[in-house]
């Protein structure tokens, strides 16, 4: 008897053992779906593993596989097996991540259409006899006699006025045949690609592209680390390399940030892979529709697309034959998946690449501290571009104290002397500026000059911000919204203000000062409809916009030669943030942001505003100093043992009620530090620096160790074992990269 082990969509955490019936033996692989009885009723799961003995005796039968061939390759299913271990959810939870919805969904499959295509030849006496009988018909005829091959239906509908009633006559008549069709969804259809070939590399570039092709003919290499400056041609040598990689008859990933997977990325790829059927190149991201998701995945699933570029969820893509993952601006933040499971892409990718013997190539100018200490020591490869491509300078930082600016004038300007003059030259010489401010909204909070009351979320522990456009304010967090008050709902003052500033504002302030400008904002708020980002973009590469204002979705992957100026509006903003990457984010931002500029033959200028300009963060960014940050920086992470001197785990408690959620986290911090394993730490139970979101009460605690697998099996077995008190949760984040 053959034993088959599957895992269920249903949350058990573990996986059952059904028999195997004679009809399937042959047909059933590692990874194929199937149906099984679970109770009273059928549902559905994946076959995980071949088992020689069962671990009961009574077994009942697999009702049927559900597709074909297998959906998750044998190797991604180790792969989902370490994701459960390593961030503590469960084997499901996990296994669901690999695939998505659209194709986990049983009633989303391809669209399919219907071909009508001529069988005989016109010129004969039936066509004349039909001709004098039925005209139309006859015109439909001789129409579809000047197409080659098969025309869709629905095309001759609308083109020719053939009705479907009226091409099923013509069917049984013998002259035309109708096949159903499946057609596949491109997200890309409208766009036209036009090949193009190899830059030829530099001396930098060349050295490095060797150290490549030289790790992608090794049966498991070690993680490759690119610490290029900005505009040094870190994309261009994942292309060449990828395509050394296509040459092997391997397949090859590349994961981008999703706010830097712009159609510049994807044009980039698809223009230097794209096969003539356009069929080549698959692109995964969240603005997929279910049905553009599900067919890019089969593609990708059949082997008839070997690259992928995608965000996050893309290093799951079932690539065939998986050679090389690229993951570029490997430090983002947005790698980091919110809801469980709550895996590091970059980490995931790392792990994949050592199942599958792939090479992984991290990139960055500006790595994560924990990355660049890995190469340091020899755990990663590391090669430097220090130049940039054909000799561009670095663009020159000019640091603005605000202090002055506010000493010399009556409140705070949104726009210092230094940045108004600059935007007027740059403007007056035909040249395109970027100004960036990581925050939306017209301003950031409504304060009583009167009684200091300021308007906060109900649900959340922030203020609210006004838009102006909308004529609301609202919460970032939980999109509460609510009218603005005209009166301070404490005191009656009527002297309630808007305080703080954000891109509506800054768009604003740029009208009514450059008013020959077209100015364009680009944030979350203007970028809802889809295709926006593409359209305000290629607007911007043609020069139709002079000045773009932007949060930090105009920071990354961007290359506009005309950009000769960057303003960074108020670099403050999150470096006070009770984290302890606060200062490298801030570090990171500034110099991802000025490497906007100057990517042209015009020398470009950065401008960074700043009530705080002696930081550490800001004078190393100010010097493009990545080493002299990363020597500092390290020093405060081992002096109070933070990564890479260890690895972090966030508890956070939820619950409605704040006296629960307090008490609670007590009691787990005393039970945590009753089983703690040697050289971890359990710091004491606190309200979350958030305290409040979305209506939830906040604590948090956060575990120290040198020994993360050990510490996360402890973990899920002590929380599987707990009962939870009602209006409790328990939320793990396992490398947590925000602790807000």
């Amino acid at each position: 008897m053959k034993v088959a082990r599957v895992l269920t969509e249903v949350a058990m955490d573990r996986a059952l053992d059904y028999e195997v019936p004679e009809s399937l033996c042959a047909a059933i692989q590692l990874g194929h779906r199937v149906k099984v009885p679970l109770g009273r009723r059928l549902t559905v799961g994946y076959v995980v593993a071949f088992p020689e003995v069962a671990q009961v005796n009574m077994l009942k039968p697999i009702q049927d596989l559900v597709d074909k061939e297998p959906l998750i390759q044998p190797r991604l299913i180790e792969l989902a097996q370490w994701m459960a271990e390593y961030y503590v959810c469960s084997l499901e939870t996990a296994l669901k991540t690999l695939l998505p919805e659209a194709v986990r969904n049983i009633e989303i499959s391809y669209r399919e259409l219907f071909e009508v295509r001529l069988l005989k030849s016109i010129l004969n006496e039936d066509f004349e006899q039909l001709k004098q009988r039925a005209k139309k018909q006859a015109h439909v005829l001789e129409s579809l006699a000047k197409v080659e091959g098969a025309l869709l239906v629905a095309k001759a509908e609308k083109e020719l006025g053939a009705s479907w009633a009226m091409l099923r006559s013509l069917e049984k008549k013998g002259w035309v045949t109708l096949t159903r069709v499946r057609q596949e969804r491109d997200p890309f259809s409208s766009e036209d690609f036009l090949v193009s070939q190899d830059l030829v590399l530099n001396e930098e570039q060349a050295q490095v592209f060797e150290q490549l092709k030289k790790f992608l003919n090794e049966k498991n290499p070690k993680p490759f680390l690119i610490h290029g400056v900005t505009g040094s041609g870190k994309t261009e040598l994942y292309l060449q390399a990828m395509r050394v990689c296509l040459e092997q008859g391997r397949g090859a990933i590349m994961l981008v940030p999703e706010i830097a997977l712009t159609p510049q990325s994807v044009e980039r790829l698809k223009s230097r892979f794209a096969a003539e059927d356009g069929t080549e190149v698959a692109v995964l991201h969240s603005h997929l529709s279910s049905g553009e998701r599900h067919d890019e995945w089969h593609r990708i699933r059949e082997g008839r697309a070997r690259v992928v570029i995608g965000a996050r969820s893309a290093v799951f893509a079932p690539v065939k034959n998986l050679g090389m993952i690229v993951v570029d601006e490997e430090h983002e933040g947005s790698y980091k998946q919110q809801e469980a499971p709550r895996y590091h892409a970059r980490d995931v990718a790392i792990m994949r690449g050592r199942l599958e013997g792939a090479l992984v190539v991290l990139g960055s100018a500006t790595p994560a501290v924990e990355t660049y200490y890995h190469a340091q020591t020899k755990k990663y490869e590391l090669a430097e571009l220090k130049k940039r491509v054909d000799e561009q300078a670095m663009p020159t930082m000019h640091v603005v104290d605000m202090r002055q600016e506010v000493a010399r004038g009556k409140g705070i300007p949104v726009l210092s002397n230094r940045l108004y003059e600059a935007i007027y030259s740059r403007l007056e010489k035909k040249e395109q500026v970027i100004l960036f401010l990581n925050r939306r909204g017209f301003s950031s909070s409504l304060i009583c000059v009167a009684c200091g009351y300021v308007a906060m979320c109900p649900n959340c522990s922030v203020a609210l911000t006004f838009h102006r456009a909308q004529g609301k304010v609202r919460c970032h967090w939980c999109d509460h919204t609510e009218e603005p008050p005209h009166v301070c709902p404490q005191c009656h003052d009527p002297r309630i203000r808007y305080a703080g500033l954000g891109t509506e504002r800054v768009e604003e302030v740029i009208l009514s000062a450059f008013p020959q400008a077209v100015v364009q904002r680009m944030d979350s708020d203007t970028m809802r409809r889809k295709g926006a980002h593409q359209r305000v973009l290629g607007d911007f590469k043609r020069g139709k916009i002079d000045i773009l204002v932007g949060t930090q979705m105009i920071a990354k992957g961007l290359h506009f030669p005309n950009v000769t100026l960057v303003g960074i509006v108020y670099a403050d903003l999150a470096l006070h943030l009770p984290d302890f990457r606060a200062s490298e984010r801030v570090f990171q931002l500034l110099t991802q942001v000025a490497g906007r500029a100057g990517r042209g033959n015009v020398k470009g200028d950065v401008v960074v505003q700043s009530f705080t300009p002696f930081v550490p963060a800001i004078q190393f960014s100010k010097h493009y100093d990545f080493q002299g940050f990363y020597e500092q920086e390290l020093e405060f992470r081992r002096e109070f043992h933070y990564p890479p001197f260890c690895r972090c785990t966030l508890l956070t408690v939820r619950s409605r009620s704040e006296e629960r959620a307090s008490f609670f986290a007590t009691y787990l911090e005393k039970e945590l530090r009753a089983l703690a394993l040697p050289k971890t730490t359990v710091s004491q139970a606190a309200p979350a620096p958030m305290a409040k979101i979305q209506g939830w009460y906040r604590y948090q605690i956060l575990i120290r160790t040198m020994q993360p697998l050990i510490m996360g099996k402890m973990l899920k077995n002590f929380l599987s074992e707990l009962t939870f008190p009602e209006e409790i949760m328990v939320i793990v984040d396992v490398d947590a990269v925000q602790l807000l």
